[in-house]
């Protein structure tokens, strides 16, 4: 009975890593199933020159923020490794000239910094700040609630319901206007409330987009820009960024670390062809090679699309919940683009030889919302971007670990392309986008395109096949006002749980996907172990002791 397990989960992503880790912890005997032949899945460190196989580049998501606390201390993931280097400042430099360094500990330079450019919005800066630690409060306890069934008559979704009103019972009247207004602005127009300096509102607006089919005029995008300041690297510093020692596949290691010492399997190249379903639950899955793995208990970390329409069988699963699914959204249209450099940029705007402080942090092509927008329309339009946004970081001036002989490592991860580009390689038209935006670069920091040794293009239809991100996008489906919270990815299945009893979704298509941070695939071990310890308590009840 080797092939015979207490829990299975499909994926050794991040997600799915963590799944396994709290399973095995539990004491369940389990096992990982991943198809590739890498763990990690989107927070994968990889050598992608053959010429320089000592250089390692975090292929596509590459900073660490909204890992919860409990997640790390839980699974003891700085014994296995963990390790994060805070970043330094946002930088932007403007090719008209001038540049602007925005310092998230130290507010006196920030202040400094932003006044270049207009005193009112230096003065607006905090103020701003203190309005987003407040919106922090009360969103960011719910990244870790699990959402309630709204609607639902059933006893127990009512009380999980009242729990969650009790739990805001704090919020006044204008805290809730600020929160809907968050959910259903456009960054754009958020920002105009606050900020007059286009320099200023385009480094804010970067945050509203990033991962996302939709430019900064698209309703819905505020909300995004807030999903991304909520976290932190340990630190306290609210909406705080950093770089994992070894890039971000040492961050899946770490886990599939913890994962192994708590007892779990964990298979590559194991590609899952089908569910087993009989009568409504799941008893195991089938691989591609044939094999069959049987257990009461399966988490699948999949994008929906595969786990549900491709794995499952269709007359499983409710009508309503197949069409749900067939609507989801995601589309994307990012593209990642990682550089060796034989030197780091010195801009005009900030002349250096040699490491400097702006280096350490973002590095933008985004001077102002106009320029990120008009990158968004051309690719609704049907062509790529003419002027490409992207948000830049150089982890190698923190993380030593990637370029042992000194060479940088850039990674830019921009945007857009258009999204029908996740169904052909466009290859030639890649490379023509990655040149337009080297330009664009190399026109603030001259030398800029010379330095590049070597680089690696990821466009949306290879994100898509090699990685499993259905459309190229990085959050499993969109972060779009009508596919967050209670219906991530279906109403009456917010919760981790599906219509097939004893399967669970941990995918980043759930509530609090969007990011490296483990918790979907945590709360799908919570839903499950709460539903074993009910079936045991109606199996074996407690028997009343003697008076």
């Amino acid at each position: 009975m080797s092939n015979t397990y207490d829990a299975i989960v499909i994926g050794g992503g991040h997600n799915g890593l963590v799944s396994a880790a709290y399973l095995a912890r539990s004491g369940a005997k389990t096992v990982v199933l991943e198809a590739r032949s890498a763990l990690g899945g989107a927070a994968t460190t990889e050598a992608p020159w053959e010429d320089a196989p000592h250089l390692r580049v975090t292929r596509l998501s590459y900073v660490m923020s909204l890992m919860p606390p409990t997640i790390v201390n839980d699974l003891q993931l700085e014994r296995h490794g963990y390790k994060v280097h805070p970043m330094g400042p946002y930088y932007q430099a403007f090719p008209e000239g001038g540049s602007l360094t925005i310092y998230e500990d130290d507010p006196a330079r920030t202040y400094e910094q932003i006044a270049k450019w207009s005193k009112k919005d230096a003065d607006a800066w905090p103020k701003w700040n203190a309005w987003l630690e407040g919106i922090a409060d009360v969103m960011g306890p719910l990244l870790t609630q699990v959402p309630p069934s709204i609607g639902s008559r059933r006893p127990s979704d009512l009380l999980e319901l009242a729990k969650l009103a009790w739990s805001q019972r704090g919020l006044t009247v204008r805290k809730t206007g600020d929160i809907t207004r968050l959910l259903t602005m456009s960054i754009s127009d958020l920002l105009d409330d606050w900020f007059e300096s286009p320099q200023i509102k385009g480094a804010l607006a970067v945050n509203g987009v990033i991962g996302t089919w939709a430019g900064p005029c698209e309703p819905g995008t505020a909300y995004v820009m807030a999903h991304h300041s909520i976290g932190d690297v340990g630190d306290g510093q609210l909406g705080s960024w950093g770089y994992p020692e070894g890039g971000m596949g040492a961050v899946s290691e770490a886990i599939a670390r913890s994962a192994r010492s708590f007892g779990a399997e964990i298979r590559t190249n194991a590609r899952v062809s089908k569910m087993l379903v009989r009568g409504g639950r799941i008893e195991g899955v089938a691989l591609e090679n044939g094999e069959e793995l049987r257990a009461p208990l399966v988490v699948t970390t999949l994008h929906p699309r595969t786990a549900f329409l491709d794995q499952t069988p269709r007359g499983e699963l409710p009508d309503d919940f197949v069409s749900d699914i067939e609507h989801w959204k995601t589309r994307s249209g990012v593209v990642k683009i990682n550089l060796a450099l034989a030197e780091l940029p010195s801009f005009t705007a900030d002349p250096s030889s040699g490491l400097a402080e702006h280096h350490t942090g973002s590095v933008e092509m985004a001077p102002t919302i106009d320029y990120i927008e008009a990158a968004f329309q051309d690719a609704r339009a049907g062509r790529p971007a003419l002027a490409p946004f992207s948000d830049g970081v150089i982890p190698t001036t923190l993380d030593k670990t990637l370029n042992p002989d000194g060479t940088h490592i850039m990674s830019l991860f921009t945007q857009w392309v258009p999204a029908e580009w996740a169904n052909e390689p466009h290859t030639e038209e890649l490379e023509a986008y990655t040149d337009r935006l080297i330009d664009l670069y190399d026109q603030v920091a001259p030398g800029f395109k010379g330095s590049i040794m070597y680089r690696d293009i990821v466009g949306p239809h290879e994100m898509e096949v090699e990685y499993g991100l259905i459309g190229g996008n990085i959050f499993h489906g969109e972060l779009s006002l009508e596919q967050l919270f209670h219906m991530r990815p279906s109403p009456g299945f917010a919760d981790y749980r599906t219509p097939i009893a004893g399967l669970y979704n941990g995918s980043s298509a759930t509530h609090a996907g969007g990011g490296v941070c483990g918790i979907p695939g945590w709360q799908a071990v919570r839903a499950a172990l709460a539903d074993k310890k009910r079936a045991e308590r109606r199996v074996f009840p407690k028997i009343g002791r003697a008076s």
